[in-house]
């Protein structure tokens, strides 16, 4: 970890199957509470990976998958997580449903971004000017960037991975799923078999938790959905078919 241009702060920490990338501008606080803020911040993610992967057979979550830990029992965030997963289930029509999934229980699809969103929170209960945080393309910013306008987002060509699809203005956060770089790892919760009707699908909106859920949903169900989505107040999609063909939402703020 350490200071960038301008005592901009970066830092990348492996945690939760993937590197989450930490670019703050300490602003009045300064680069050392920035930089304390960032190693609280990645705590943070590790006891979220604790109490939430399904790969540790002695984690609260995949106890309860089990029936051995009832959710009283469980640390307080997996019924919130849970609680947020209910919220998206029925927002989606259950494009979105870890209760449908094989195995258990399973908010894989929407806890990384609850977790990023948790992560930002501690940056900004520290006060920095302004913060992007990047795990695996669940991305929420904080504040402002160096200059005028919003964050300025690059979403990653789904078959081109040295190019990008498009650039979105954030304000908020963006989540995006896919099959790209995990292979077909999303289960479609209507057959309970590996399902993806998008080459790539982004949500924008103020919650990450919310977006990462919405993401996976649009990712599932494609065009189908799409208008779900779109019709919870805040967020907004863009997806790339499986034929290359576009759709993006009236809410997409896309820059050059």
């Amino acid at each position: 970890m350490g200071p960038g241009p301008g005592d901009t702060v970066v830092h990348d920490e492996p945690v939760m199957g993937t590197v989450c990338s930490f670019l703050v501008r300490p602003g009045a606080a300064g680069p050392a509470a920035a930089r304390a803020a960032v190693t609280e911040a990645c705590a943070l993610l590790h006891r979220a990976d604790a109490t939430f992967s399904t790969w540790v057979d002695d984690s609260p979550l995949s106890r309860h998958r089990r029936g051995e830990l009832a959710l009283g029992a469980c640390p307080p965030d997996v019924a919130e997580v849970l609680r947020l997963a209910t919220e998206v289930r029925r927002a989606t029509a259950g494009w979105f449903d870890p209760w449908a999934l094989p195995g258990g229980v399973d908010p894989t699809g929407l806890v990384k971004g609850w977790a990023v969103e948790q992560a930002a929170g501690v940056l900004a209960a520290a006060g920095v000017a302004g913060a992007l945080v990047n795990a695996g393309g669940d991305i929420t910013a904080v504040g402002a960037p160096d200059g005028d306008g919003p964050w300025r987002i690059g979403i990653r060509h789904p078959w081109r991975p040295d190019a990008l699809a498009c650039v979105l203005a954030v304000t908020g956060s963006v989540a995006t799923s896919g099959t790209y770089e995990r292979g077909a790892h999303l289960v479609d919760p209507r057959t309970g078999q590996p399902g993806c009707r998008a080459a790539s699908a982004t949500v924008t909106g103020p919650s990450l938790a919310l977006a990462d859920g919405f993401a996976t949903a649009l990712a599932v169900g494609g065009d189908d959905a799409f208008e779900l989505v779109e019709a919870v107040d805040g967020y907004a999609c863009y997806l790339v078919r499986p034929d290359g063909t576009e759709r993006m939402g009236s809410g997409i703020d896309v820059r050059s």
